[in-house]
């Protein structure tokens, strides 16, 4: 059903084919728009690491190798073997290590040891001959000396002709003793070891657990199931590979920690996501590939501005056939958009809302997409699938993009952007503009605050309140040069009730202990919100403003959490009590999200235009928050209804940790995560009731989709302010969104696919951020 929704324009309606292309865009050639056609080879020295070739006296050889020569090798050379046994060894100074050479269908099997530990069995066959591949990869050492060594196991699959394994270079990533002060497993407050710190006294023990490494770096994340999350990133030289080239998108699994690179063929530098009433996910919006410093013709130049990516869902822990489907031609938005934040409505569609028609920076005039569309289109007041104009878009220039977006309980949307907001009536296109954010702080991007519907419950019939917390006092009108990475941010946290008597009392003002901008509000399934990441100075963005930290144009890294309890009285709502602190900055292009679980997952941060390992470098290793609720007894639900009809009742068996006396049934969107943008994220409190045994837990689904709109969710029973495990449902029918045949037929009649052209005025350094 998923699946005949999802591809509704391309087989239903307009009868093409709907297959995956063979070839990949990013396979080793070039599309038209690119420069001069070029191979793509992934090899890559980023700042801060180290480069070295076959012929280096540093590397050591054993056994019968042989010597090959050519300008497509690293440093011209390379050497490889086919004798069972033979092996290489390279000892190295730093915190990472990657592995290249050619892979072809002669290439055999290579054991990989790191200081004497096998780590794994890589396969060099490939159908496709290609050079300077990375071939194996580790960014998770502890900072100091290492050694790696590969031996040929005279092995080889199947398909494969030789046996044949080689060296063209490694890269090594050099670090500091500082840099491994930030990746210890377990941290206690103040940074301690587990093991050496002693447990706080009468306070409750938060922990921050240092495991995995996404691959992709982290812009963007989302919990597709129980086992995964999606990961999206920007077109960089990250190491997990796809196809021959880095890999732009990924899959994480939860429970083991590895990584599934998908086919991601546009630029999705900067994009949006949201999940539709079907449960497919979106990847909406992105750039073209930054021309003059990460080269066109290298990466293949597909205009991501107005793409509409498309993952189905994909609930099994077996991802094997979970995968990226795109087809500009048929599948996409009606105008570019690049920061445009995407959200849930309703009716279980998307809408597409602000965000610019190229990359740049502070947005302007010139640049500004001032309208929403939706996907599936929309006639929305004469449109007919085309973008609407919103004057709030244009008022709130110029510190306007990725707008704070959420869907409220009687169908309309809160906007906020600058230090404006608006309710924003979609069905009939009018604003209902708010009392401006108080004392000049402005909340988006770049000077990037943090946002969250706070719960929504039945004993107040949904009533919607809003929290806006950092950001910046910033002149959104100073040119760069007269911004600093050392300007204060903004600890304001500022809540407004949307009734009538809420708007006329205004924006209510508390701060949080420590300034932050671009941090991350995670809403907990016990209605408490959890603050992470962010710096106390800057803005968002790179290479702009003077004082920059590398290419950061923040500094001061917030290290540790915050909880704020929305429910306790102004001036007692924040509490560090036995919040640890981690020692990773996560600044720009950092993403945090509630898992299933019930912990927290925090990622990411990269603000470089490509992969870098100077300060403030690209950050590809995940910490997990867990609070104290998870080494408490859960309630454990041991039925699931699959479906949560709207006003449905529905009956849970579970097992309730002794003497529960109060028990609520949390219903969650967790959310499409990034620039500190949580737009779905939502938690809706259902009517319940226990039976006398409390082995059945009764509740009532949402009334409608203004409550919660239909799509994916997830179930959580939270006794005495301990929550179970979540579990994912479908909300309402399971259906797509509705399709309007006519305004679908007219966007893609009135638009060109992909119509952003770089030969028009296009400068160098479109597109940093």
């Amino acid at each position: 059903m998923a699946r005949i929704w999802t591809v509704y324009l391309l087989c239903i309606f307009l009868a093409i084919s709907c297959t995956l292309a063979g070839e990949s865009a990013w396979n080793g050639h070039t599309i038209p728009g690119s420069r001069t056609p070029a191979a793509f080879t992934p090899y890559f020295v980023p700042a801060g690491a180290k480069g070295y070739d076959s012929a280096s006296p540093l590397v050591h050889y054993s056994g019968k190798w042989t010597d090959s020569y050519s300008a497509s090798f690293v440093g011209k050379t390379l050497r490889w073997t086919s004798a069972t046994k033979a092996s290489v060894t390279f000892t190295f100074t730093g915190t990472g290590i990657e592995w290249f050479g050619s892979v072809d269908k002669r290439h055999g099997m290579a054991d990989v040891y790191l200081d004497g530990r096998l780590v794994d069995r890589v396969d060099g066959y490939s159908s496709v001959a290609r050079k300077q591949q990375r071939i194996f990869w580790d960014f998770d050492l502890d900072y100091g000396k290492h050694t790696i060594k590969i031996i040929n196991t005279g092995k080889k699959s199947k398909q494969a002709t030789g046996k044949i394994i080689d060296i063209d270079a490694f890269v090594v990533t050099q670090g500091s003793a500082a840099v491994q002060q930030t990746a210890p497993q377990l941290l206690a407050p103040g940074g301690q070891n587990l093991v050496e710190a002693a447990p706080m006294q009468n306070s409750a023990q938060w922990i921050l657990k240092q495991q995995g490494t996404t691959g992709v770096h982290a812009m963007q994340l989302a919990i597709i199931s129980s086992s995964h999350a999606i990961i999206m990133d920007k077109v960089e030289h990250n190491p997990l590979t796809i196809d021959g080239h880095p890999a732009w998108g990924a899959l994480y699994n939860l429970n083991t920690h590895a990584v599934k690179p998908l086919h991601v063929q546009s630029n999705s530098f900067c994009a949006g996501g949201t999940f539709l009433g079907n449960g497919t996910l979106i990847n909406v919006g992105g750039n073209p590939v930054v021309e003059d410093t990460t080269a066109a013709a290298d990466f293949g130049d597909v205009d991501g501005l107005q793409s509409v990516r498309i993952l189905e869902p994909c609930d099994s822990e077996d991802t094997d056939n979970c995968d990226i489907y795109e087809n500009h031609a048929r599948v996409r938005m009606a105008s570019p958009r690049w920061y445009n934040t995407v959200l849930r409505i309703s009716d279980g569609s998307a809408m597409i809302i602000g965000g610019s028609t190229k990359g740049g920076w502070i947005n302007n005039a010139t640049t500004n997409n001032p309208t929403v569309e939706y996907f599936p289109p929309k006639n929305i007041q004469g449109s007919n699938g085309l973008p609407v104009h919103l004057a709030f878009l244009v008022d709130t220039l110029n510190s306007n993009l990725f707008p704070i977006a959420f869907s409220l309980p009687d169908g309309r949307v809160f906007v906020a952007a600058n230090r404006d907001a608006m309710i924003y009536d979609w069905q009939t296109n009018t604003e209902q503009r708010l009392p401006q954010i108080p004392n000049g702080v402005r909340v988006t991007y770049p000077m990037t605050g943090t946002a969250l519907l706070l719960p929504l419950s039945p004993d107040n019939n949904y009533l919607p309140e809003i929290l806006l917390c950092g950001g910046s006092v910033v002149d959104d009108t100073k040119a760069s040069w007269e911004i600093s990475s050392q300007d204060p941010a903004s600890s304001q946290c500022s809540r407004i009730v949307l009734s009538d008597a809420g708007i006329q009392a205004g924006w209510q003002v508390e701060q949080m202990p420590e300034a932050r901008t671009m941090p991350d509000a995670v809403l907990l399934p016990t209605g408490a919100i959890v603050i992470v990441n962010g710096a106390g100075s800057g803005i968002s963005g790179y290479g702009n403003v003077k004082g920059q930290v590398g290419a950061s144009n923040a500094d001061n890294p917030v290290l540790a959490p915050v909880l704020y309890d929305h429910l306790q009285p102004s001036g007692q709502r924040f509490s560090a009590v036995g919040m640890p602190k981690s020692d990773i900055p996560r600044l720009y292009h950092s993403v945090a999200t509630l898992t299933p679980n019930g912990d927290v997952m925090i990622a990411g941060s990269n603000p470089n235009l490509d992969r870098s390992e100077v300060a403030y470098g690209t950050e590809y290793r995940v910490e997990w928050l867990k609070p104290p609720y998870m080494d408490a007894q859960r309630p454990v639900i041991s039925t699931s209804p699959g479906k949560v009809g709207f006003g449905q009742n529905i009956e849970l068996k579970v097992t309730l940790p002794p003497s529960s006396s109060d028990v609520k049934v949390s219903l969650m969107d967790l959310g499409y995560v990034t620039h500190a943008v949580h737009a779905n994220t939502r938690l809706v409190y259902l009517t319940t009731s226990l039976s006398d045994d409390k082995q059945t837990l009764t509740f009532t689904g949402p009334p409608n989709g203004n409550v919660y709109p239909p799509g994916p969710g997830w179930l959580y029973v939270v006794a005495d302010g301990v929550p179970s495990v979540g579990l994912k449902v479908m909300v309402g029918d399971g259906q797509g969104p509705p399709v309007d045949v006519g305004a679908l037929e007219n966007l893609l009649k009135s638009t060109d696919p992909d119509q952003y052209d770089e030969a028009k005025g296009k400068k160098a350094g479109d597109g940093s951020e």
